[in-house]
């Protein structure tokens, strides 16, 4: 065999059509929780972008001196960030209050504000994990499933070595390419999900922890604004 025909038969596409049913399978697999592993990425980095500029904006509008009153109409109806959308959640509940003809009580205003932009936070932050999990398996399992690929050629090679009793390399090569080959796709599957899964974690982390801040700095008007209600 000359050395352009053994490249030839080694050739990563040579080794996937040479392989067995199921390591086609679990290669196919592998590479389309690649490409899916992607799109998220893809779309995550720029959905997350996104969010950062709006709640900026928010905030330099949130602290520029203007009325609660026209920044909530102006919010009221889309919440393009979870900054906007605590806002409107606890400004609908002193609305609700404040609204009310007999003057409900303002007691433990506050604190039932304070409960809504919680929950408002946590149901923000379930939206932003949304398929994270996806990466999180991938980045764990690909390679787990690229080495019981491997394992699994491995030892079809062997049984293939000991039933023509032949120990020549350039016959045992192939099977061994072979069964790398998952191993090398569940890597590629796995790295960029992996690092992806840490980088959207770290970004979900700080925006969490900027709606807490807000959460309790929002809070702290609330109840200065009662105060001048009640004294009135």
């Amino acid at each position: 065999m000359t050395p352009e025909t053994t490249r030839q038969a080694l050739s990563i596409y040579d080794m996937f059509a040479e392989s067995d049913i199921f390591m086609k399978l679990l290669i196919l697999g592998l590479i389309f929780a690649s490409v899916w592993s992607w799109a998220i990425i893809f779309d995550k980095s720029m959905k997350f972008k996104r969010l950062r500029e709006r709640m900026k904006s928010f905030e330099e509008k949130f602290w520029s001196g203007g009325s609660l009153e026209n920044l909530f109409t102006a919010f009221q109806k889309s919440q393009p960030d979870p900054l906007s959308a605590i806002f409107v959640a606890a400004m609908k509940e002193w609305k609700r209050t404040f609204s009310d003809k007999r003057r409900a009580s303002t007691l433990n205003l506050a604190e039932r504000a304070e409960k809504i932009m919680h929950i408002t936070i946590d149901k923000q932050i379930e939206k932003l994990e949304t398929k994270m999990t996806f990466l999180a398996t991938t980045g764990s399992v690909a390679p787990l499933l690229g080495l019981f690929g491997t394992i699994w050629g491995v030892m079809d090679s062997f049984a293939a070595i000991g039933a023509t009793q032949s120990t020549n390399i350039a016959a045992v090569a192939p099977g061994i390419a072979e069964a790398l080959l998952t191993t090398a796709v569940g890597l590629i599957a796995a790295i960029p999900a992996l690092i992806a899964y840490n980088k959207f974690s770290h970004d979900i982390d700080h925006m969490a922890a900027k709606m807490e801040t807000f959460s309790d700095e929002f809070t702290a008007i609330l109840s200065r604004q009662i105060e001048v209600q009640e004294d009135r």
